[in-house]
């Protein structure tokens, strides 16, 4: 893959272009400011890029302007957002165009490399791909939508694997249930959040929305 890498400390940069070599991707720019991630976006459009949300000069949300601008300009364009913090609204508004190919990860799961390049993969392919950690906190931090509150115990655990990027297969796997068994929880709880079969759009993508705005 070519990947474009965007953060402002040098050494958390470095050791992400280090890790993405080693798994025999090319990092064809890096970024250390907001103004710069979003000319390397655009001039190299690449596979996937790592964005950190929070970037020079104020440090606050430079990075993820930078890729929603970026994504405006290139529709589609695959990001993973890095954040210090659990914030559901950054990769909320990423996924609001509903065309996926979107990641949100904590900086500090940069370091289990299988699952960030496993992460990297995903979204490069116009999947999803949330960190565990910030899953974790929207289930802890209770759901206000109805249509959520609607889906069975065993529903809400396969959302949220979704939310993850995880496949049906991959699903399954974990949960210890057949492909088949899974395929119709997703169709049920597809129903429940109102997700109509059709070519209109992604339905995993906007599930994952709605479990995004459930809090």
């Amino acid at each position: 893959m070519r990947i474009v890498v965007a953060e402002d400390l040098y050494l958390l940069r470095d050791g992400m272009v280090r890790l993405i070599e080693a798994f025999g991707h090319e990092v064809v720019a890096t970024a250390a400011t907001g103004e710069e991630t979003l000319a390397v976006l655009l001039r190299h459009r690449p596979d996937v890029a790592i964005v950190d949300v929070r970037m020079p000069p104020s440090q606050s949300d430079e990075g993820l302007r930078a890729a929603l601008a970026a994504r405006r300009e290139v529709p589609g364009l695959p990001i993973l957002i890095l954040s210090q913090h659990v914030e559901q609204l950054y990769a909320r508004e990423l996924l609001a165009d509903g065309t996926g190919g979107i990641g949100y990860f904590l900086k500090e799961s940069v370091f289990d490399a299988d699952q960030f390049i496993d992460a990297l993969e995903r979204v490069a392919a116009g999947g999803t791909a949330m960190d565990p950690a910030v899953i974790a906190k929207l289930l802890a931090s209770g759901s206000s939508n109805r249509r959520l509150e609607a889906l069975t115990p065993r529903e809400h655990e396969v959302l949220s694997l979704m939310a993850e990027g995880l496949s049906n297969q991959a699903i399954g796997r974990r949960l210890f249930l057949s492909e088949s068994a899974i395929s119709k929880y997703t169709t049920s709880l597809f129903g429940k959040l109102g997700l109509a079969d059709d070519d209109s759009g992604n339905r995993r993508v906007l599930a994952v929305l709605t479990f995004l705005n459930q809090s």
